[in-house]
């Protein structure tokens, strides 16, 4: 399954190659043009019928991780974050370091010997260390190097009523789509764009959006979910199992009104159901997409991922088959030039 080879590879920003190899080999077959841009950005491009409107389809293939700072005498590897990761979902996970993914843990002093102001926050990154199973620095060197990326290990999983646990589904989702897209439609052209290094600010999308200079762009997103009990209505961003998410506002984006009115048309004329992301935290590659140039028209559909950021994030198959059939929709409406 697509899906679960994206999640299970390496790709932390700066060190998408993994995943842009499995990207490109999925769409050779499927597109009419593809480059890789001195960034590492995908642009590929789809020859169907023309429109008036350029239209970009854009998908980030990095994911948040770490990154080997130095090595001690006893061969535990110092690290630093890559992207934004809740320092509190740090301790005790696998992770894979290095090209070769060396095998480690990420420990701490144990909870008996802390002080009590200790066990009552969360460890700073500095308390915390990799364990690769080896006793000196030499050892440890023969093996991973300062520099090196590391990701967290974390199988995919299909569990429960149509869920699916696994990390990077932000924003693998996204690029899974994206794949979909391109191998699936034959009669509409348009740009599907992989980018590179959105998680450590937005890096890849002005560049990649400069070369294809689109009028309207279609952003795919994997967005926070936090349906819990005893939370306020209102502050519940997304839900799982009730549809793709469409964004309103974000720290980088706001989002053009009258773009959004028409997707929701297309939903509701198919009975797709649908979502507004109601928070404006975070945000995504629109923020270089839509100032690029002479600037594009944007609006941001995701998947509602719940724990994003993290080794275990959860989605819905549900979701992403809705999210799919309004890409499909939107597709439909744009061959007819109705977009």
């Amino acid at each position: 399954m697509l899906l679960k080879k994206l999640t299970e590879a390496s790709g932390v920003s700066g060190n998408e190659k993994e995943v842009r190899d499995i990207i490109l080999d999925e769409i050779n077959n499927h597109v009419d043009d593809v480059k890789v841009d001195k960034l590492g950005n995908i642009i590929a491009y789809k020859k169907g019928k023309s429109s008036s409107k350029k239209l970009m389809i854009a998908a980030h293939m990095d994911e948040v991780g770490l990154m080997v700072t130095d090595i001690d005498n006893v061969g535990l590897l110092k690290f630093t974050t890559v992207g934004g990761i809740d320092k509190r979902i740090l301790v005790s996970k696998p992770v894979l370091v290095g090209k070769n993914k060396i095998l480690g843990v990420i420990g701490a002093k144990p909870i008996h010997l802390q002080k009590r102001e200790e066990w009552q926050k969360a460890l700073n990154i500095d308390q915390l260390y990799i364990d690769i199973g080896v006793n000196t620095k030499e050892e440890a060197e023969e093996l991973v190097n300062i520099g090196d990326y590391v990701s967290f290990h974390s199988e995919y999983v299909e569990f429960g009523e149509n869920q699916v646990k696994a990390k990077a589904l932000d924003n693998r989702v996204g690029c899974s789509l994206l794949v979909e897209l391109l191998k699936e439609v034959d009669d509409i052209s348009f740009y599907g764009v992989f980018t590179v290094m959105e998680e450590i600010g937005l890096v890849g999308a002005g560049p990649a959006t400069y070369r294809v200079n689109p009028d309207i762009s279609i952003v795919l997103e994997g967005t926070l979910c936090y349906d819990v009990p005893k939370l306020d209505e209102h502050l519940i961003p997304t839900y799982l199992n009730k549809g793709p998410a469409i964004s309103l506002i974000d720290r980088t984006t706001l989002f053009n009104k009258d773009f959004r009115k028409k997707i929701t048309n297309i939903a509701e004329e198919n009975n797709i159901p649908y979502q507004y992301r109601k928070t404006s935290m975070g945000g995504n590659d629109s923020g270089k997409i839509h100032t690029t140039k002479e600037g594009s028209i944007t609006t941001t559909i995701s998947v509602p991922c719940r724990n994003i950021h993290s080794p275990t994030s959860v989605m819905s198959k549900k979701d992403y088959e809705n999210t799919y059939k309004l890409l499909k929709a939107i597709l439909s409406k744009y061959k007819k030039g109705e977009l």
